[in-house]
């Protein structure tokens, strides 16, 4: 009976591993193979020069209660309509919303949907007290070793100027699209888009315009971060996650510190975070983090590629790798952060209220709604008000189809003007004005190429802000190909 049982063991054994060899062998590369571009002329020193000048104009995004300087946005305007003279004699321009732009270049079948290419140009302010630690004055836009510097280089001017750039290369080659092709330029967007995408994305519905693909910020280029992949890793957005923030809050009796009570209401309010935190919310390879790595794990070394051709077995193993760094770690599971506290005036006053915010960044699969029916049952105390602090809380976006043919476009494009990369989806942590997009069309992806190594990521709303030379001429020839691509 023995010798059978370690028979019977042994053979489950072989069957798991020939199980795990099997798949692995059949993980093969999704990466397609495909020429690179060389007759992209854009000259790459001219277009950092006017990126550079982009910056320059103080686009500020405020926020309440000064949320622009309505000069800097009209003055930005001026400078594309004398940069880019063929691009605005040839297409039509519309300001929405008040600042930002909608550029419409017809195409000669006008049966076809359009491709729209996003952007914006409004900038976020500079923290008060870190100008002396940028290398270079940040709206100085100065060129500087093989780098663009400057609030906005990245985040996002690089993207409207390297459309621009593409266009006018475009037009001043003789090229005509065959689709209709749309520039959705924002000037709002580190607000939130309510006066710029959003009342652009109601003007398609008015006109009934239905884009074919959508194409905006929010992936990258990310090198040497993405352990055991050696190439650098080109990510596509293909959802958002959701936003929504709860207040929590605790009213008890006020009075003297001489005769407190079991608990205050900052007690209270201390325990109901310390559940939140020792509770998250779960997590899972599902979704576009499954996507992501069967994207990346056939470009893997042997013993990475069989761990992520058998997720079925190794997934909780991988799961519980992810959650122990903040980056990853959201990628698998709507994540909670208490970012405010407040309660208490004197030492010895017991506060008759106390008050938290925490912040949830919502995995696709969940709501608002869900989220606030978890953490009421996770702290389960009817002393704690929950009320949502947004008008409107953000839902996670519609996840974006990989194998639509949109997106077969858009990877053959990537990989034409970056050979050197491997492309695969991802999930968006932040938000992007091309979530509105999402209620005229089913393929918004998210995807500039912006080279970023390690820590670089940063500089984004940071410190030293900018985009090298020679990734700009990238970028300025990924547009140009991308539209060549889509009117083909």
């Amino acid at each position: 009976m023995v010798k059978r049982a370690i028979a019977l063991v042994l053979a489950l054994v072989l069957l798991l591993v020939g199980v795990i060899l099997f798949r692995t062998l059949r993980f093969n590369s999704k990466q397609i193979n495909i020429a690179p571009v060389t007759d992209i002329g854009i000259d790459t020193n001219v277009a950092a020069q006017h990126l550079s000048a982009a910056i320059q104009y103080e686009t500020i995004s405020f926020g309440v209660p000064s949320p622009i300087s309505k000069d800097d946005f009209e003055a930005f305007h001026a400078y594309l309509e004398n940069t880019y003279p063929k691009t605005h004699a040839r297409l039509k321009r519309e300001k929405v919303g008040g600042f930002s732009l909608l550029y419409t270049w017809t195409g000669s079948d006008e049966t076809l949907k359009p491709l729209v290419i996003m952007g914006h140009f409004d900038v976020v302010p500079v923290a008060p007290g870190t100008e002396q630690d940028w290398a270079h004055p940040p709206f100085s836009g100065a060129i500087a070793d093989g780098a663009v510097w400057g609030r906005g280089a990245a985040d996002d001017k690089q993207n409207v100027i390297g459309a621009m750039e593409a266009t006018e290369w475009l037009l001043s080659n003789g090229f005509t699209p065959k689709r209709t092709i749309m520039f959705s330029f924002g000037h709002d967007e580190e607000l939130g888009g309510p006066d710029g995408a959003q009342k652009i994305v109601a003007l398609f519905k008015e006109r009934k315009i239905e884009p074919e693909c959508v194409i905006d910020e929010g992936g990258s280029i990310i090198h040497g971060v993405m352990p055991g992949l050696e190439p650098p890793a080109a990510l596509v957005g293909i959802a958002e996650k959701g936003y929504v923030s709860y207040s929590l809050t605790v009213k008890q009796p006020g009075g003297h510190s001489s005769t407190p009570p079991p608990q205050s209401a900052i007690g209270i309010l201390s325990a109901a975070i310390a559940k939140l935190e020792a509770n998250p919310f779960p997590g899972g390879m599902t979704g576009p983090s499954k996507e992501m790595f069967s994207a990346f794990g056939p470009e893997m070394p042997f013993a990475q590629r069989a761990v992520f051709a058998n997720l079925w077995l190794f997934g909780p193993v991988v799961e519980r790798m992810l959650s122990g760094a903040p980056e990853t770690n959201a990628i698998v599971r709507t994540t909670t952060a208490v970012t405010m506290i407040s309660g208490g005036v004197k030492d010895n006053v017991l506060p008759p209220e106390a008050r938290a915010v925490v912040n949830f960044r919502i995995l696709p699969g969940e709501t608002h709604k869900s989220v606030c029916e978890r953490i009421t049952k996770i702290i389960d105390d009817s002393r704690v008000e929950i009320a949502s602090i947004e008008k409107e809380p953000r839902d996670p976006s519609p996840v974006s189809d990989v194998n639509a043919a949109p997106f077969k476009v858009l990877e053959k494009t990537i990989r034409e003007v970056c050979p050197d990369v491997v492309v695969g989806p991802f999930l968006v942590l932040g938000g992007t004005d091309s979530r509105f997009f999402c209620e005229v069309t089913p393929n918004v992806y998210r995807f500039v190429p912006s080279r970023y190594h390690e820590g670089e990521i940063k500089m984004l709303h940071g410190t030293n802000e900018r985009t090298r030379v020679e990734n700009f001429g990238e970028i300025c020839r990924f547009y140009a190909q991308l539209i060549r691509n889509f009117s083909s």
